[in-house]
This record gives structure tokens, sequence and C-alpha cells, in this order.
């Protein structure tokens, strides 16, 4: 009976100094003993197909079944077993490779696994002390060239060497940071520690986070296409921007500069100039002035669904192309939905909204909110428990509003942030009592 070999593919241990001016990647190097079937090139494709050989050929990652032979290149090749002596070959492999793959022959093979092969997690483990070994940071988000990683305080002594690794790994990063701390509280920045590779980063004075794809497009995706749109803390435009090239006409508001800044840079990349207005105020001063703002000086009606550049190309080439008509529908004053992604403060904003309707100086405003706009506040809470988490949120979204929430509720979790800190959405009709509240 055979027995199955199993190779030791764990990197070598590292016992040298943690340190990216002095880590020698050749201690990662390991050798491994196994044996080759010589054969004919003419057999080559029989062998590496047939059902006898299943389980028998070498079968590793980054590494090819087959090698040229040494002693004859032109006519003979090495096929790579998962075998370190006959022994553990099966019966039906020996025989086949005997009798029908005209392999007479099995030579010892030695299989060389350096710094390359290996991934950025093993080997960041490897380099660690034994007691870090096990939740060693190794994933990041992705911005362009730039990888961000959340390295925490045990791992700060090695956060040079951990981004040192990741850049070797990753041939489109060219930059590594890590974040310091929390979001700024005014101006919605990391800061930034570069930890590896070229300091080509703008980051460090507006807000991103590429983790947030997901719950971007959720949201957008909850718009119809002609809705009014107010994102409160707009950063560079992940909402406004995928909102607006659906249809949508979005009032985008950060407090930020440079933020502002480049949201404006991304919405004239995009073409979607005419639909996204840009402020750069407190959001608090945001919230009460928009729906004034919004009803006076009103986006037009949607004037059909927005053509990509490359249909609008085609209708062109092709002598369709109608520019868009003048419609009859009236212009969009309402504003159906607020996006208030700030989770560390964004529920103390919600308070801006009591008493936004009530305004003798707009005749026709209050009768335009017939359906009051939908508020979608993102927030962190410290409660790991669903049902908990969702208790905690609603009681401070009510007691920051002054109401309870009776309609349209619904509470969706984002992610997980850091152990107990989890990050949720909060979607709820605004209670017309608070938007029409004295005082």
């Amino acid at each position: 009976m055979s027995r199955k070999l199993t190779l030791d593919l764990t990197p070598p241990k590292y016992t040298g100094i943690a340190s990216p001016a002095i880590f020698d990647r050749k201690v990662f190097t390991k050798s491994l003993e196994i044996l080759a079937a010589r054969a004919p090139v003419s057999k080559i494709a029989t062998i590496l197909r047939a059902p006898e050989m299943k389980g028998s050929l070498l079968d590793l990652q980054k590494m090819h079944s087959v090698d040229v032979d040494p002693q004859d290149p032109k006519n003979y090749r090495l096929v790579l077993l998962n075998a370190a002596n006959k022994a553990e070959l099966p019966e039906k492999a020996i025989n086949f490779l005997e009798n029908q793959a005209e392999s007479k022959e099995l030579v010892p093979y030695t299989i060389t696994l350096d710094y390359d092969y290996w991934t950025a997690d093993e080997i960041i483990r490897a380099v660690m002390p034994e007691h870090l070994k096990e939740r060693a940071p190794s994933g990041f988000a992705t911005t362009g060239h730039i990888a961000h990683l959340n390295v925490t305080p045990d791992y700060l002594p090695f956060r040079r060497l951990i981004g040192q690794v990741i850049l070797d790994k990753n041939k489109t990063i060219r930059t590594v940071v890590n974040k310091l701390d929390i979001i700024d509280s005014v101006f919605r920045f990391f800061k930034m520690d570069l930890i590896a590779g070229e300091p080509d980063f703008v980051v460090e004075h507006v807000y991103w986070n590429s983790r947030l794809h997901t719950e971007h497009a959720r949201l957008v995706q909850l718009f119809n296409v002609d809705d009014v749109v107010a994102d409160v803390f707009a950063g560079v435009g992940p909402f406004a921007v995928p909102s607006a090239k659906k249809g949508c006409a979005v009032f985008a508001n950060d407090l930020n500069p440079d933020s502002a800044k480049y949201l404006e840079i991304n919405i004239k990349k995009n073409g979607v100039n005419k639909l996204v207005r840009v402020s750069c105020e407190d959001g608090r001063d945001f919230i009460r002035s928009v729906f004034r703002r919004s009803f006076e000086d009103p986006f037009p009606a949607l004037l059909g669904p927005r053509l990509s550049k490359s249909q609008e190309r085609r209708i062109k080439k092709a002598g369709l192309y109608q520019p868009p008509t003048v419609t009859d529908a009236p212009p969009r004053r309402r504003i159906s939905h607020f996006v208030m992604n700030l989770p560390e403060t964004a529920i103390t904003f919600l308070d801006a909204f009591r008493g936004v309707l009530v305004s003798n100086e707009v005749p026709g405003m209050r009768e335009a909110y017939n359906v009051m706009p939908m508020i979608h506040c993102h927030c962190f809470t410290r409660e790991l428990d669903p049902e908990k988490a969702e208790a905690d949120i609603r009681q401070k979204v009510e007691e920051k509003l002054g109401s309870s929430l009776t309609t349209d509720v619904h509470v969706h979790w984002v992610r997980s942030v850091a152990p107990n800190k989890e990050m949720y959405c909060i979607s709820f009709r605004l209670p017309s009592e608070v938007a029409l509240a004295l005082g």
C-alpha cells in the first residue's frame, strides 16, 4: 500500500531582525526532495491526462509539473510526482508509467521554493514573534496605486516591514500607508503614516475608504432616476457621482475644501456637471438651507435616461442622435433622500432637521413635501448583537430628533471596523413633526 506524500510548504522560520532595512529575503529558501518520472516528450500529454496518474502528479501553485530533462533536453522531460520514493506511489501509477508511458526510470528531483513563492500573509506571519503570528495583518484596501492598512497597536513596531512585504507582493502597489487615528471630526480625513514605497498620495487631505464600495452601490440602487439627493458629507463623491450618473439630481456638500475641490474634478471627469451642485459648508448649515435651495432654484426635470458616452457616440455615428427637448414636466423641487455618511458623528447632526419646513418666506415649500425625504445615516455602535445594535442606534437617533421613528425604518449592517465596533446605516422617513417643529 502506498503512502501519500505530505510536503511541508510552510516558509522557513525567520530569526533575523524584523526591519525592512536589513530584511534578508534569502532566508526564505526551502528545498524539498521528490521523485520525477523520466519520459519521452511524445508521452508527456498522455501521462498528464491519464486517470491512473490522478493524485500522483505534483500539483503546486506557481510551479510547473513538467521540467526539461538535463540529460536529454531535446527528447525527454521530467514529470514531477507527488512522492519522495517509489513506495509512496500507487501501484496503478507505477504500472502505467512503465507499461504505457515508456517511463522506465524514476529519478530524484529537488524543488526549490524562494521568497517569491509564498504569499504576503505567509511571509508576514513567518517574521512575526510567536505570540503575534495568529492575527498578523496582511489585508488592505486599495485606491489606485495606494494600499491602506489599519495596523493595530501590537503590530506598530513591525509596520514598516509589513508594508515592505505588501509592496513586494503586489506589483500594482507603489505606496503603502497606515491610518494613524480616527477621521478628523471637522474635515473628515485620516492622518496617514507612509510605511513603504513612494510618498505619492493626496489622501492625507481628503476622506476615502474603498472598502465601502458595496455600501455605495447599495444606497444608490435605492434611488429613482428622477430623485433629488442631498449628500451632507459628500467627500470626493462616492455617493454623489454614481447617483448623478444614474440620472438623480444631487446637492453634494463637504466642509473640507480639499474634498470639495476633488469632488468638482470627479464631477467633470464623469460628465455630470449639470446634475451635481457642490457646496463647502458645515453639515448642519447645509441641512437647514438645502430645502429652500432646492425649492427656489430647482434642478430641471429629467429629460429621459442618460446615455453613456459610448452610447451617445454610436447613436451620433448612425445619424440618429437628437438633443434632449424641452419637457413639460415640472422641475425637481422636492428632496427625496439625504445621505449622511460620517459614521463617527452623523447622528449628532440630526437635530438640524427640526423645523426645516417652517418658513413663511418660501410659499409652497411645505406643500411640496407631501412625502417626507428618506434619511440614510451611517453610524457606529459597540453592540455586537444585531437586536441590541438596532435598539442602541434607534435610541440615539430618536433622542437627537426629539421624535419616535415610525415610518420606513430599516437598520442595515455595513461592516465590522474594529473589535467591538460595528458600522451600520439606519434609514428612515423624516417624521413630519420634526420638519415642522417650532423652536
